[in-house]
């Protein structure tokens, strides 16, 4: 080996022998040995010539399916003599380094067959070794190997470094709600967050919910930030050098822990609902005057509550906008399904008028301009629109226009002409048979041009037929009762109510209402103010007196045999009605009712005179009535009432108050049967004893010495406001 090869480190080869002692190195031997020396043992030499000096690592390129390792072959243990063969590694600029034979004689010129009697190439020396195994590549991994672990020392003690200066902060790259708040300490992280998102807590943050946004303000839905359970989110200083390496160039994002008052916040969100939520609009056609207009379907939307509150809480502190779930509303009608609905019925029945003619040359007509209030549509299921008519607002348009062609149909009636009944025949009307006319009203506006259809007419019989007027057997009085002693303003009001029953026509088995026939007793009406017990005392109101006509009606009906059905006496007792057997009314709180029980029919007949009511009950009289009036019973005194003179203020000299009873007995007329025998016991109120009297003077002031002396005032005195009445008194 030359010196160039010890300088570049090259080790020497070694011996190898079968069944030999461990192997020893081969010493340098600084001069080349000549061709054909004999030495005591067999040796190799291999010149590595520059191999030291190249710049990448050398390599024997193994034979196909063979392992890498090239492997020189050995001189046999027994080869005894004979001329040693040197091996020389022949370097090659594209070829892996090879060993060959270095000859004592020279080879064949032209690399035939040796010349002289040299035998063939003995086996190479036991000493020889794969190249794999030392040669040129020891040194050079040793420097890698050298330089890797450098590279290692210095990563370890620059991870210690870092560590150790990181120690009680917090891991390089947190950051909270956007503010990097990575390698300070806890105490600077905190004060840099409520510097920098703790004034976030009073500004307005958008919010968005689907398409739309709107804003609220954190603290007035009772959000605010836990600092330490913030801070207690960061992670410790991590010991990983892969992640510690990471977090130069990447950032790690722990957001607020946030403080919540649920009952602000749930009423955030409602107060958020006004704005984000809409009902969906189904896609329809509406008609514009004569014009339909296609409406096109949109989708509605109603914000996720929970899911809403739970991206506030979280998200608000970043600023917004928030993104806050919604649940869609679906719509079912696609737009093809409009478009199809404007253009095969919409625009065909807006296209012209709908004209009905009817008898004498008349004619209805519904125009094109209110087509939309006949003609609508509603959703099929299946992405389309069905058509709606109503032909309830047509018959509406267009029926005046033609009543004048009709003949109402008019019920019989029972009159006392002459003094008896008699039945004024029934009229058979005859109507347009609107339902009957616009039973293609569908079919007739889906075509294009003229929309015409002839009125249909037919007849209508009366609610009440001649024949069943007979049949009610209206034929004499079976009740009469009369009263009197009102004042003049009382008898407008009477003789009104009465003209209003009379008349009326009780059907068997249905039950008569006061309230209900008369219908509002106001000014309205034609009634006037009169008097009436308001809260125990007398008074005036509008409509009063009625209660006469309720007491009068009240006993022509017990007389007739009539269920009581509801009345209610009169607080006090009023000298000119029967004891226990009177009624009286109020507008809507107190009312007169009974049924007739009675296989016939029953008129009442009522004359108002000027100081007098009577009433008749006109029928067929099938029972007996009797009246039972019980002795006056629990005597109570009445009170002294004192109020200011004026218009509200009725003297009365009293009366006491006391408890009787009415026992009606209704026995069969044909038979004398008794069929029901009822008491009746009433409590009467003491009237009061009523003063009116002028409230005292005020006396004049003295005059002042010092001032004027004034004028003298007479007082004058207030009127009392008008009492409301009571309606457990009546009129």
């Amino acid at each position: 080996m030359n010196d160039e090869d010890r300088e570049a480190g090259s080790a020497a080869p070694q011996r190898s022998t079968p069944d030999a002692a461990p192997e020893s190195p081969v010493p340098p031997d600084p001069q080349p040995t000549p061709p054909g020396a004999d030495d005591d043992a067999p040796t190799t030499r291999l010149d590595l010539g520059d191999l030291a000096a190249r710049p990448e690592p050398l390599w024997v390129e193994p034979a196909p399916n063979e392992d890498e390792t090239q492997v020189i072959p050995v001189i046999p243990p027994d080869a005894a003599s004979g001329p040693t063969q040197a091996y020389t590694a022949v370097p090659a600029d594209d070829e892996p380094t090879v060993l060959a034979p270095a000859s004592p004689q020279a080879a064949s010129p032209a690399g035939g067959e040796p010349t002289g009697d040299v035998p063939p190439p003995a086996a190479p020396p036991p000493s020889v070794l794969p190249l794999d195994a030392g040669g040129p590549k020891g040194p050079r991994w040793g420097k890698i190997a050298a330089v890797i672990g450098g590279v290692f020392a210095i990563i370890g003690i620059a991870f210690a470094a870092d560590l150790a200066m990181s120690s009680g902060k917090l891991p390089r790259g947190v950051t909270v709600a956007g503010v990097d708040v990575g390698g300070s300490s806890r105490a600077d992280a905190e004060a840099i967050l409520q510097a920098q998102v703790g004034p976030r807590v009073n500004q307005p943050v958008s919010v968005k919910a689907g398409d739309v946004f709107a804003e609220l303000v954190p603290a007035q839905a009772g959000l605010d930030v836990d600092w330490q359970a913030t801070l207690d989110r960061a992670d410790a200083q991590p010991l990983n050098p892969f992640t510690r390496v990471a977090s130069f160039f990447t950032s790690d994002e722990i957001g607020v822990v946030s403080t919540r008052d649920e009952s602000a916040l749930a009423a955030a969100i409602d107060n958020l609902r006004s704005r984000t939520d809409r009902a969906s609009r189904e896609g329809t056609v509406v008609f514009e005057g004569p014009t339909p207009v296609p409406v096109d379907p949109s989708a509605g939307q109603n914000l996720n509550g929970e899911g809403a509150e739970a991206a506030i809480v979280e998200n608000w502190a970043f600023g917004g906008p928030v993104e806050l779930p919604v649940d869609a509303v679906p719509v079912t009608v696609t737009k093809e399904g409009v478009q199809r609905a404007l253009d095969e019925i919409a625009v065909p029945a807006a296209s012209a008028d709908l004209v009905v003619p009817g008898r004498n040359g008349s004619v209805a007509t519904l125009p094109r301009q209110q087509i939309g209030a006949v003609l609508g549509f509603r959703p099929d299921g299946n992405g389309g629109l069905t058509p709606e008519y109503n032909v309830d607002a047509a018959i509406g348009i267009l029926a005046p226009q033609l009543v004048s062609t009709e003949i109402a149909p008019k019920d019989a009636t029972i009159t006392l002409d002459g003094g008896s009944p008699r039945v004024v025949p029934a009229v058979v009307g005859d109507l347009i048979q609107w339902p009957k006319t616009l039973e293609t009203l569908p079919q007739l506006l889906a075509t294009p041009g003229s929309h015409t259809t002839p009125a249909v007419y037919g007849p209508v019989p009366p609610a009440l037929t001649t024949e069943a007027a007979q049949a009610l057997g209206v034929n004499e009085v079976i009740s009469e009762f009369t009263t009197g002693g009102f004042s003049a303003a009382s008898g407008t009001n009477i003789r009104l109510a009465a003209s209003e029953i009379n008349g009326a026509l009780i059907k068997p088995g249905d039950t008569f209402s006061l309230n209900g026939h008369t219908g509002p007793r106001g000014a309205a009406q034609g009634y006037v103010e009169s008097g009436i017990i308001n809260n125990g005392r007398p008074d005036t109101a509008v409509g009063g007196g009625v209660s006469q006509v309720a007491t009068t009606l009240y006993n022509a009906a017990y007389f007739a045999g009539m269920e009581d059905v509801a009345h209610t006496e009169h607080s006090y007792y009023i000298s000119r009605y029967p004891e226990a057997r009177e009624a009286t009314v109020f507008e809507g709180a107190i009312d007169l009712q009974f049924r007739n029980t009675a296989k016939t029919g029953v008129m009442i007949q009522a004359i108002g005179g000027s100081s007098e009511l009577t009433i008749r009950f006109w029928g067929t009289k099938t029972v007996d009535v009797d009246s039972i009036t019980g002795n006056r019973t629990r005597p109570t005194t009445p009170d002294t009432v004192t109020l200011p003179a004026g218009d509200h203020c009725i003297p009365s000299s009293g009366a006491p108050g006391f408890t009787a009873s009415d026992t009606r007995v209704i026995t069969d007329r044909a038979t004398g049967r008794e069929i029901s025998r009822n008491t009746r016991t009433v409590r009467y109120d003491p009237v009061p004893i009523v003063k009116c009297e002028a409230p005292e003077p005020v006396p004049a002031p003295k005059p002042d010495d010092r001032t004027p002396a004034a004028a003298p005032t007479s007082p004058s005195a207030t009127p009392s406001p008008a009492p409301k009445p009571d309606p457990d008194d009546g009129e």
